[in-house]
């Protein structure tokens, strides 16, 4: 089992950053341009039995990947676990802490490569990187588009 975790402090309110990912097009805002994914459906938001698909390409190879929401708590958390797709297992928790009316957002994914320890020795660190590319990518979309909504709002009330 390997485990990935990238953590970025947020100006916005945790209200802000989570009304920003129950997004209807969120899935797009947050698929780096250079990854070759392709959101197929994303149905119930974030609560529970939410099931998300997507088709990824490993070389020129499709692969259907779905999720569904396993737990959720409102301007929290939520998790989501690979019930398709091409790992062992996978269980990303996307967590959501206030401090001092910002946000501290969290991503935290427990995986499994197929071919187990001697796959792990060797496309550990490769998917690692891959990993990091992504959620740096993701993390920087959510900073940018919720600290100007948080602070838009802000002038606005001025």
């Amino acid at each position: 089992m390997l485990n990935f975790k990238y953590s970025t402090l947020i100006d916005a309110s945790v209200e802000t950053v989570w009304n920003f990912h129950e997004r209807a097009d969120i899935l797009q805002v947050l698929t780096p341009p250079w990854q070759p994914v392709k959101v197929i459906r994303r149905e119930g938001g974030l609560g529970v039995g939410a099931i998300s698909e997507f088709r990824l390409f490993i070389g020129f190879i499709p692969v259907t990947w779905v999720a569904r929401h396993t737990h959720f708590k409102l301007y929290c958390f939520f998790i989501d676990e690979q019930i398709e797709g091409p790992l062992v297992s996978w269980q990303h928790r996307h967590q959501f802490d206030d401090e001092g009316g910002q946000t501290r957002l969290t991503d935290a994914i427990a995986y499994e490569l197929p071919g187990g320890g001697l796959a792990e020795f060797f496309l550990g660190w490769w998917v690692e990187l891959r990993l990091r590319d992504m959620f740096r990518y993701r993390h920087e979309v959510t900073q940018q588009k919720c600290e100007n909504a948080y602070h838009s709002i802000d002038d606005l009330s001025s």
